[in-house]
């Protein structure tokens, strides 16, 4: 056994038992912290595939951005557990049936997947010539070559959903606060602050002198 195969062994076990501690784990944010882990143990696997900007983008996005994100909320969040847990019997032969239904295609999926046994003739070939390619260009001229209106419609909804979001965070309700940006750029010193005077309210108090002392230096 070679060492990137044992690696991959190890990996890929390391891999299994932190997805399956993610949706056994009672605590949620140990859920959140075990998926992290999940994330880097299929980053490396990529890696060993040559994979290096898949890799580097799962650890970048995945865990730097969205895991973050995640954690945050689920540490703000003030989840109930007795709650959750009430259900849990009533709803397990439906969950189960429907788990035996996903392992039954991704193995079908999967299976037959693995079934191809020759290599690409093209990847053979570029063996041969002894030349490198990077991945990474290599999927830039793909997608902004052969695919590229696909691209633009993903990053066009994503535009959408963007504006969509603030469209909403934004609308008139009645505990929003808005303030107008614009308004606060034209405004002058003169109209933010009125000295006002106003009368005294209290008759004012008359002032004691100390008292002198005596010739003698005793009061």
């Amino acid at each position: 056994m070679s060492v990137t195969t044992g690696l991959f062994y190890l990996f890929s076990a390391i891999l299994l038992v932190s997805a399956f501690r993610v949706i056994t784990t009672p605590n949620p944010v140990h859920a959140v912290l075990y998926l992290v882990l999940t994330f880097f143990q299929a980053s490396m696997i990529w890696m060993l595939l040559k994979a290096e900007f898949l890799s580097l983008t799962l650890v970048l996005v995945y865990v730097g951005a969205v895991m973050v994100l995640f954690l945050f909320v689920v540490m703000m969040l003030d989840v109930n557990l007795e709650e959750m847990r009430q259900g849990f019997w009533k709803h397990l032969p439906l969950a189960a049936g429907l788990g035996i239904l996903l392992i039954v295609e991704m193995s079908g999926v999967l299976l037959g997947g693995f079934r191809v046994s020759d290599e690409p003739k093209a990847a053979t070939a570029l063996a041969n010539t002894g030349v490198q390619l990077s991945n990474s260009k290599e999927l830039g001229k793909l997608l902004y070559t052969q695919y590229l209106y696909p691209l633009e419609v993903a990053t066009a909804i994503l535009l959408v959903g963007m504006i969509a979001a603030i469209a909403l965070t934004l609308r008139q309700r009645k505990d929003s606060k808005v303030i107008d940006a614009g308004a606060q750029v034209r405004v002058k010193a003169k109209d933010r602050m009125t000295v006002v005077k106003l009368a005294a309210t209290q008759p004012a108090l008359p002032i004691k002198a100390p008292d002198e002392p005596s010739v003698g230096g005793k009061a």
